[in-house]
């Protein structure tokens, strides 16, 4: 805990040891940046922990189909292995032969909902490989915690995502990055008021200066934002005090460090 408050980080990304090193090094790349983070479950763990955070949302993005299984029983695993302290949200891939299946498996393995990243894994929101995904994750429940936002592509724009909040209004999407990484402004007045769509606060503190940050975190409304510091790629403990130095009330911060990831994912 942190301040009195729990925290719940429900932006993390974590890897196998033996690719950890590749794995950021190719995300750094992506986003001309330099990860602090090791990339690996226990160093997610031992630095969130001397920051004050409490439990982790976990996850990883497959590049290709056939990644998806062997990704999903990782994170399960290590769900299961830290047990209270992680929560695992499984992947998936649009070109997958057997979307359905993927999505038992996931299920089955207890993960509590999907990660996809429409610019690293190359595909538009509203693609029709998609619509099957969206259609899937609705009727099962399963939220989805989206990458959207990049003004060097045309993958994950409001563009792209508004029209399948229309369509899919049963369905949960998590839009990180404040809505939209490097176009902020123009995501959260596109999507706000949408009663589907929450975001989290990963990998925007960074480039934005507070009263920014504090005037997009009060359009959508506290009761729609989520804590996340998009692990291994900044300090927690940054990441925490830029977001407690923002001038939010006790029950807002409540909010956004724990009540609406708690109830987007059914947690205890």
């Amino acid at each position: 805990m942190i301040n009195g408050f729990f925290v719940t980080d429900a932006h993390c990304h974590i890897y196998p040891e033996k690719i950890a090193e590749r794995a950021i090094h190719g995300t750094d790349t992506f986003y001309g940046e330099h990860s602090v983070g090791t990339g690996t479950v226990g160093n997610l763990i031992e630095t969130g922990g001397r920051a004050g955070i409490d439990r982790f949302v976990v996850q990883s993005v497959a590049t290709t189909p056939k990644q998806v299984k062997s990704i999903n029983e990782f994170i399960a695993g290590e769900v299961e292995a830290h047990s209270g302290k992680l929560i695992g949200l499984g992947t998936l891939h649009p070109d997958s032969p057997d979307i359905k299946g993927d999505i038992e498996h996931l299920v089955s393995l207890g993960l509590k909902g999907v990660k996809l990243h429409p610019d690293i894994q190359a595909f538009k929101i509203d693609d029709y490989r998609c619509l099957r995904i969206y259609e899937l994750c609705e009727e099962r429940k399963l939220p989805i915690l989206m990458h959207t936002g990049d003004n060097r592509y045309d993958y994950s724009n409001p563009n792209r995502l508004l029209p399948i909040l229309q369509i899919y209004t049963g369905l949960t999407v998590i839009g990180a990055h404040l809505g939209g990484w490097s176009i902020w402004d123009e995501a959260s007045r596109a999507y706000c008021g949408i009663p589907n769509f929450y975001v989290d606060c990963s990998s925007s503190f960074h480039y934005l200066p507070k009263e920014t940050s504090a005037a997009i975190i009060r359009r959508y409304g506290t009761d729609r934002v989520l804590f996340g510091t998009d692990y291994p790629m900044w300090s927690a403990e940054k990441e925490l005090e830029y977001f407690f130095s923002l001038g939010l009330d006790e029950n807002e911060i409540k909010c956004i460090l724990n009540t609406n990831v708690s109830k987007i994912f059914d947690l205890e």
